[in-house]
């Protein structure tokens, strides 16, 4: 699925598999477009590679990591399976033994979803989550896709629950905004910026400890717009034992960023900006990438691997693994009456 903005100033593609994102042209500071996003020539690949890794997909019902692959309703710290209320989700994390990541071994992001409808700027994808992954209830969601002029997509989605249930959801989109060109391999001179004066601290398994820490001082400041390799200067682990660069989250000091970015990504070789606005309180930022599949044709492949550093993902989302966590009071369970919602608008301008 095709959609182009009236003034040609973004064109975006879909597969229904995920309600994933393929591909996203942006003009760059020369008129030239390019494909900002990471992925696969052959779309089917997305669900047979056994890498698997998530390339821009909505991902559900729960984002990010369980701790254990348990958790309760009401929510509770701990819980062990079996007891009353007590659900135990497969555990399928392959850098940690003890954790379930994005929604399970078959979660949204690996479903296929039914249009539902479609215009030359939009289109509605419908999925219902019977109880899948032994997440309680069902849940039904819609997720559309719309680009607009001036350089504009905007995805939303609208998930109703049958019972109570936790329902966190993201859109894993991987960013190059060089694509690849001019000589370009790897996104460390990418400027990164984060309204966010905390991150949430973890354990070595990357789930919450229940406490939040302040970045000033730190690798993890980004309030000003910095050099994603900043982490370089740090002597110790960012993002856990064996991994080099980001995977954590941080809390937006805004409640939310509907109007105002609460991300911003930069690139001075393609002079690409990307502002991301959201309605989401935390983003999770993820760098060590390392994939070792080949690139798209129009990123120089196939016979170039992406390789390590090939992109940023940037998640909006949820307060990570809040349905373990009660100390936070933050409330992550849907059902009947309280749905949910998440949309995030990424908006592109170029600076010379």
């Amino acid at each position: 699925m095709e959609l182009s903005a009236p003034d040609g100033s973004i064109t975006a593609k879909f597969v229904s598999l995920g309600a994933t994102l393929t591909e996203l042209w942006v003009k760059d500071k020369f008129g030239k477009a390019r494909d900002v996003v990471l992925g696969y020539d052959n779309n089917t690949l997305l669900l047979t590679d056994p890498i698997h890794p998530v390339f821009n997909a909505i991902v559900g019902r729960y984002a990010n990591r369980i701790k254990g692959g348990t958790f309760s309703i009401p929510i509770t710290k701990d819980p062990q399976p079996p007891g009353p209320n007590v659900y135990q989700i497969p555990i399928n994390d392959p850098s940690r033994e003890s954790a379930t990541l994005h929604g399970g071994i078959k979660g949204w992001d690996c479903r296929n979803w039914t249009i539902v409808a479609q215009t030359p700027t939009s289109v509605t994808y419908r999925h219902i989550d019977d109880a899948d992954e032994g997440f309680p209830g069902n849940v039904t969601a819609y997720a559309t896709h719309a680009v607009f002029s001036g350089g504009i997509l905007r995805s939303s989605v609208y998930a109703t629950a049958t019972q109570k249930t936790p329902i966190m959801l993201t859109q894993h989109v991987y960013w190059n905004l060089d694509a690849f060109q001019d000589g370009s391999a790897n996104i460390l001179n990418h400027k990164l910026t984060l309204d966010a004066s905390r991150t949430i601290a973890v354990d070595g398994n990357q789930v919450p400890t229940g406490r939040f820490l302040n970045v000033e001082g730190t690798p993890f400041d980004f309030r000003h717009e910095s050099r994603i390799n900043k982490y370089q200067d740090n002597s110790g682990n960012l993002c856990g034992s064996g991994c080099k660069g980001y995977d954590n989250a941080w809390v937006y000091d805004l409640k939310d960023h509907i109007v105002h970015p609460g991300t911003s990504l930069y690139s001075e070789l393609s002079g690409i900006r990307l502002d991301i606005m959201t309605n989401q309180p935390s983003v999770q930022v993820y760098t060590p990438i390392d994939v070792l599949i080949p690139r798209k044709v129009v990123h120089g492949g196939p016979n170039i691997d992406y390789g390590s550093w090939s992109a940023v993902a940037i998640e909006q989302q949820g307060y990570l693994d809040a349905i373990n966590t009660p100390e936070w009071n933050v409330d992550q369970i849907h059902y009947p009456g309280r749905d949910f919602e998440w949309s995030t608008e990424y908006r592109f301008c170029t600076l010379l």
